[in-house]
């Protein structure tokens, strides 16, 4: 856990993301250009493992305790068309259990426009989480229930983030296989390096939406 700042500094933003591939490529990310600090929190894979990392890295004392959070790394599209490399931005994000409400993403307008300025695909919508990889059947289901994506950790994290305290929260994915593009079809290891290069490549506009947010969080 990194020390704690002093206690006139602004909070780092906290990046949650599931696997060493995908912490490897944020943390390649190019901060030269973002003039603020993050930290990039593995928490192991599916939603039990986020959310204790979570709520480990935002409780009380540690140097994230008020931070802002981003639920990253790669997913899995629903919607038929979507290609690997393509961006999600969630407007909210739904648990895999039924009874736990929606966390909702108000504040993404900003990391929407960013990455359409990089000449990325991006779509807006409902994320989904699950306690499961989701093929087939099951992911056509998931996307007639209103989802556009679909991962492991996501809706755990936000969930976690709000139950810690007042912040701003958001869920940004790529998606590594779609309807047309699954994991277990031939390419794909292409389309697995160009959703790599492109998580990569979105990691300094997640400041920007950081720099966006109303105070307090100054």
């Amino acid at each position: 856990m990194p020390r704690r700042p002093p206690p006139d500094a602004d909070p780092p933003l906290l990046v949650a993301c599931a696997l060493g591939i995908e912490r490897f490529a944020l943390r390649g990310g190019d901060l030269r250009t973002t003039g603020s600090p993050a930290v990039t929190l593995r928490t192991g894979m599916g939603p039990r493992a986020a959310e204790r990392a979570v709520a480990a890295a935002l409780g009380a004392g540690s140097a994230t305790a008020g931070s802002a959070v981003v639920a990253s790394g790669f997913c899995a599209g629903l919607v038929p068309g979507m290609r690997p490399g393509d961006v999600i931005v969630a407007e909210a994000t739904r648990d895999h259990r039924p009874d736990v409400p929606d966390v909702p993403c108000p504040d993404n307008g900003p990391l929407v426009r960013a990455l359409r300025e990089r000449g990325l695909r991006v779509h807006r919508g409902l994320l989904r989480g699950s306690d499961h990889v989701v093929r087939g059947v099951e992911r056509a289901a998931l996307h007639a229930e209103g989802a556009i994506a679909v991962d492991m950790e996501s809706a755990a994290t936000l969930r976690t983030a709000v139950r810690c305290g007042s912040r701003a929260v958001a869920a940004v994915r790529v998606v590594v296989d779609a309807p047309d593009h699954e994991l277990v079809r031939i390419g794909t290891v292409r389309g697995g390096i160009s959703a790599f290069r492109v998580l990569r490549s979105v990691f300094p506009v997640f400041f920007e939406w950081h720099r966006s947010l109303p105070l307090p969080r100054r």
